[in-house]
Order: structure tokens, then C-alpha cells, then sequence
């Protein structure tokens, strides 16, 4: 048995404080494998690295495993990156214990190479870690030399992955801060958007949890954190088999009283689908519609149009369940005019809230990075460590943004930039509001039966 020591090294507020679900994942298939792990937030200590070398000391590692969840906030106007913060852990171990230090998460696994390098840790995984962790501690604890990046050889099926081990002191930061947990129900993604890892991070496919055992940690949370409100984090929870019914059906069915959100395709659901969620406790629901005309849909390969996109948030509507759509400007095939359609089509997208994006973050192994070096958007020789964003060569971004400025200006509804956004519900958070809270944002016409 070993002693190790889970570390989240994310500080993003943006849009909201996020449960490390990853960590907690992690450190169930560490402690099934007999060790024993504490979990430590940077976030929730306050960024406080002199409490990180206390937490240090008082546990004792033999091991100290860095979470990397984001590389930076995908913002073009502000453009945060996180990798530093993780380096700076990683030099507190270094200068507090000595111990090896292992590197993972979604951010770390889209630059593995380059940020093993950087931050200076001895070891990183790419992929999902419960699992590979524990062989790779294995063989370094019988003294073995593994390479410096180890990556799964096999995608987790549904039953191999841990459910969450939440640690409670971390739930109630949260809980305090945005008022919900984080939860998957499955992992990959099988859609080519261009601009996405996913595929890349999960898998092409659609890999599936057993329904009882996500309702099951969700009872466990409830019961044991005081847990009532969810975020499933599913790259797309609206599969389209279906088998996502399955969990508002088994929440039914224990007579779970929760409320939950989570992000959603828009296509190929209606009201008979939504009104099943709304009775399970969903209450808002996040669209990645992430274009606003059919050209532009096209351009980054979603699949779907924005017929397929306004029917869905109508249906929404029709159910009085807030949605939002999260649409980003800028990218490949965007003109003036695109613009101008856009912005038009979502005017027809009435009682939701829009949130609107400046360019696209490019990222290494997309088609996107791939089109932008073709076109001489990005050096070739450009480093993705730094935030790097795409823009049409066909269109001015700062004419663009102002579009978006004036047809958004003077309503609650539609934001941009994304410091807007956050301002405005920075506020409501002040006034005591918790989870999503652009949910707040909408008003629904009159029921006419009432």
C-alpha cells in the first residue's frame, strides 16, 4: 500500500466553480487497489500554495499525482492559460518532498509531450487514469523503469470504470460556491466536430455506465454529502440510442428527489423526451449548437442544421425548461454575411439565453489545426501551450465583434463578451442564487391555462 496524494490544480471560475469529477474517479480506482489517497483542491484551499506544503507534510506521500483539467479558458479576449499553476505544484513537491510526481487530466493529455517538459513531473498519463495509475505506481514501487508518458491500451468499458470517490470536505466547498456536483453517465463522443478532442480524449464511441450505478452514486452522494443538485458532464448526454432515458427512468423509479442539468445535442429530441427529464429533475439544459447558420454548421462538421437546432430549443420552451446555446463566431467559412444570417437566426431563438464566442481555440490532432496551418491562420511552428484562436480570413474579427456587440446589446439574454457574462452572474451568485444561474435570465410567456 502507498500513500498518495490527488492534487486539482484547476482554478477556473469560468462560468462556474467545477467538481474535479476526474480526481475523485482517480482516486476510487487508487483506493480499490488497496492504497491509501487523500485528495487536495488548490481551488478550494484558495490557491494557497504555502496550505498545499503543509497538506504535504502532514500526509506524507510516496506519490503525488497533478490533475491538469484545462489549458486555458478558451476566451479570445482574455486568453488565461492554467499550465504554469500546475508547474508551480509541481516545484512545491519538488522542493517540500521529493517524491515522484505523476501528471494527468484532459489538459495534459491534449499536449503530453510539451507539458511533461514543462512542468517538470516525472511521469504523465494520457487518457483515463483510474486504471493506469495503479499499474504504473505498481511498477515503480517494484523499482521498474516505465516510459516517461503512459498511455491506456484499451478504452474502459463501462463496467471497469470507478465511480466517483467524493471526498466531502470538497463537496461542501461546491456546494457553497455553485450549489452542484459533477457526474458521468458515459464517455466519448462519435461526432467529427472539428474543433473537439473528445474523440481524441474518450473515444469515438459512446461507452456506457451501468444506469443503477450512476443513479446509485447519486443516492450515494445525496446520502452521504447532502448532495441534491447535478451536473452530468457527458460530452453529449442525448445519445442518440436513447439510452439516456434510462436514467431520468431509474431516477423515477427510486423516487430520487434531485435536480439536475447537462449539456445536449440539439437534434432528435422533442417535448414527449424533455417532459420525461423535466419529471426526473431536469431543470436547464446546455446546447452545443456552436454555430448560427447552415454554412457555418457545415464548416465545423456538426451534423445537424439550425432548423435542427431552433425546433429543439422550441420544444424546450414548449416544456417551459430553460435552455441555452453556446455559439462561437470567427471560424472557418465565416464572412460578413454569415455573420449577419446568424445573428438573425438567433433572433428566432426566443425565451433562451445566447452565449457568444470571438474565434475558436485551435488545438493540436484537430481538423481545425489542421485547416489553420493549411491556411496560414497558425505558424507552423506556433506552441498551443499558448492560447492560439482561429479566425476567418474572410471576415475582420473586430467588425465581427461589434455585430455581435450591437445585436446583443441591452439584453439579459444574449451575452458577449464572456466577462459579461461572468459579471452578470457574479452578481446573482452575491444575491444568494446557486447552480447554472443563466437559467435566471429567462422569462417564459404567460401559460395560457393559467
Amino acid at each position: 500500500m502507498k500513500r498518495i496524494l490527488l492534487v486539482s490544480s484547476n482554478v477556473s471560475r469560468e462560468p462556474l466553480q467545477v467538481y474535479p469529477l476526474g480526481l475523485a474517479v482517480v482516486a476510487a480506482g487508487l483506493a480499490e487497489s488497496g492504497h491509501r489517497v487523500e485528495q487536495f483542491d488548490f481551488l478550494a484551499s484558495g490557491e494557497s500554495e504555502a496550505i498545499f506544503r503543509e497538506k504535504i507534510a502532514s500526509f506524507d506521500p510516496d506519490y503525488v499525482c497533478i490533475s491538469l483539467r484545462n489549458l486555458d479558458n478558451c476566451d479570445s479576449f482574455s486568453r488565461a492559460g492554467y499550465p504554469e499553476i500546475a508547474k508551480r505544484l509541481v516545484g512545491c513537491v519538488r522542493e517540500s518532498a521529493g517524491v515522484p510526481v505523476i501528471i494527468g487530466g484532459p489538459g495534459f493529455s491534449i499536449l503530453p509531450e510539451e507539458l511533461l517538459a514543462f512542468t517538470g513531473a516525472d511521469h504523465g498519463i494520457v487518457g483515463e487514469g483510474e486504471r493506469i495509475v495503479c499499474e504504473l505506481i505498481r511498477d515503480l514501487s517494484e523499482g521498474g523503469t516505465p516510459p516517461p508518458i503512459l498511455r491506456g491500451g484499451h478504452l474502459l468499458d463501462g463496467g471497469e470504470m470507478a465511480s466517483p470517490l467524493y471526498n466531502g470536505e470538497m463537496i461542501a466547498y461546491y456546494l457553497d460556491k455553485s450549489g452542484m456536483i459533477n457526474l458521468q453517465t458515459k464517455r466519448g463522443c462519435p461526432h467529427g466536430c472539428i474543433y473537439c478532442v473528445y474523440p481524441s480524449l474518450e473515444g469515438d464511441r459512446f461507452r456506457f455506465r451501468d444506469t443503477g450505478a450512476v443513479v446509485e452514486d447519486i443516492a450515494r452522494a445525496g446520502a452521504e454529502h447532502g448532495a441534491e443538485s447535478f451536473f452530468f458532464t457527458d460530452s453529449i448526454f442525448n445519445d442518440p440510442h436513447g439510452r439516456y432515458l434510462s436514467i431520468a427512468e431509474e431516477i423515477l423509479r427510486r423516487e430520487l428527489r434531485i435536480r439536475w442539468c447537462c449539456y445536449m445535442r440539439p437534434e432528435r429530441i422533442g417535448r414527449k423526451e424533455i417532459a420525461l427529464l423535466k419529471r426526473a429533475g431536469l431543470y436547464a439544459v446546455e446546447l452545443g449548437t456552436d454555430a448560427a447558420c447552415d454554412a457555418t454548421l457545415r464548416s465545423l462538421g456538426k451534423g445537424f442544421t439550425f432548423a435542427d437546432a431552433l425546433g429543439v430549443s422550441r420544444a424546450f420552451v414548449a416544456e417551459r425548461l430553460p435552455c441555452a446555446h453556446f455559439i462561437m463566431f470567427g471560424g472557418p467559412g465565416e464572412t460578413a454575411d454569415t455573420v449577419t444570417e446568424g445573428l438573425a437566426n438567433l433572433e428566432r431563438l426566443e425565451h433562451t439565453v445566447v452565449f457568444a464566442y470571438s474565434g475558436i481555440r485551435i488545438l493540436p490532432g484537430t481538423a481545425l489545426h489542421a485547416q489553420a496551418l493549411a491556411e496560414g491562420v497558425l505558424s507552423p511552428t506556433a506552441s498551443l501551450l499558448e492560447p492560439a484562436y482561429y479566425f476567418s480570413p474572410h471576415i475582420d474579427a473586430d467588425v465581427m465583434n461589434r455585430m455581435i456587440a450591437d445585436a446583443f446589446g441591452g439584453r439579459r439574454d444574449r451575452i458577449f463578451p464572456p466577462v459579461e457574462g461572468q459579471q452578470r452572474l457574479a452578481v446573482m451568485h452575491n444575491f444568494g442564487y446557486r447552480g447554472l444561474l443563466w437559467d435566471h435570465l429567462i422569462r417564459f410567456p404567460k401559460d395560457p391555462g393559467c
